[in-house]
């Protein structure tokens, strides 16, 4: 059965205030519109309290895409139909014709919100029972080896069987702005960070060397920063630092110092916050090289 809908779930932003919630929720559609759009996909978005609607055609592209946007928790790819139950039945046993099976078991996850004249459980009987009759499938609520989960909202119902996780955290440009030094490609790692919490990064770019990682680490993200080029070696460095930090009008310098050479790396740290007079992250602090290698190749970051 072809999904037509994606559902796109958002954590934290729900837990805000309504003008907090609509200005993050606003944010994050943004930055999927942009993402998509840099990739021609055709879709249109709809919002409601707690969801996000995706309609387009290239389901499993946007899939990949969205699991690349800060702010979302998880999606689904799903069919959508009315919430009369018969409708529900009939969608459901479309969707789980190929993968459920004598020899498997299933279980159903129903939610609603809204009046209806049946509750959740009576939705929850009844769709079983059916695909028991279609399917002679077990049910198992404990560990099924398929989970039919079927959210009715109001006059609209969604079905899908799997919430794909996508990274967290805050939309991109939600929170403040971040001077990340990038000494080398693991450095990426620590504004990662960061840009997972919101915050617009503005990158100084400290090796020639380190640029094509760079872009290639933005493109996958999704994300737009100003990339600033400057010798750490100068005598003026620290000055054109502190300078730039004001003129972008940067929260915090973020390094991706860690306790390798904790000599070396506290120093430097000392001497940035003197020098620049703003707050200095280094979330990488506490982490092992091997911690952070796997983390850059799981972010995308070519080391």
């Amino acid at each position: 059965m072809n999904y037509d809908v994606i559902l796109i779930r958002y954590g934290e932003l729900s837990l805000k205030s309504n003008y907090v919630r609509k200005f993050f929720e606003s944010m994050l559609v943004k930055n999927i519109t942009k993402a998509l759009r840099a990739e021609d996909i055709p879709h249109a978005i709809r919002t409601e309290r707690g969801r996000i609607y995706l309609s387009t055609s290239q389901i499993s592209t946007s899939i990949v895409i969205l699991s690349r946007i800060f702010g979302i928790v998880s999606c689904s790819p799903a069919v959508q139909t009315d919430s009369s139950i018969d409708d529900i039945s009939s969608y459901a046993l479309q969707l789980t014709k190929n993968i459920v099976t004598k020899e498997k078991s299933f279980a159903i996850r129903p939610t609603r919100v809204g009046n209806h004249h049946f509750t959740s459980q009576e939705v929850a009987v009844r769709i079983g029972t059916d695909i028991v009759n279609a399917t002679h499938a077990k049910v198992d609520l404990t560990s099924p080896d398929v989970e039919l989960f079927i959210e009715i909202r109001d006059k609209k119902t969604f079905l899908f069987t799997e919430k794909i996780h996508g990274v967290g955290g805050l939309p991109l440009g939600t929170q403040g702005r971040i001077l990340s030094l990038i000494e080398d490609p693991c450095s990426l790692l620590a504004a990662w960070y960061l840009m997972r919490r919101g915050c617009h990064v503005i990158i100084v770019n400290m090796k020639e060397s380190n640029e094509r990682t760079i872009h290639l680490f933005l493109m996958h993200w999704f994300a737009d920063a100003d990339i600033i080029l400057l010798d750490p070696t100068t005598e003026s460095f620290y000055q054109q630092l502190s300078t730039i930090a004001i003129e972008k009008k940067c929260d915090a310098l973020v390094t991706g110092h860690t306790l390798e050479n904790p000599t070396r790396s506290l120093q430097e740290i000392a001497r940035l916050k003197k020098e620049t007079m703003i707050p200095v992250l280094s979330p990488l602090i506490a982490m092992t090289q091997k911690h952070i290698q796997e983390q850059c190749r799981i972010r995308g970051i070519l080391i």
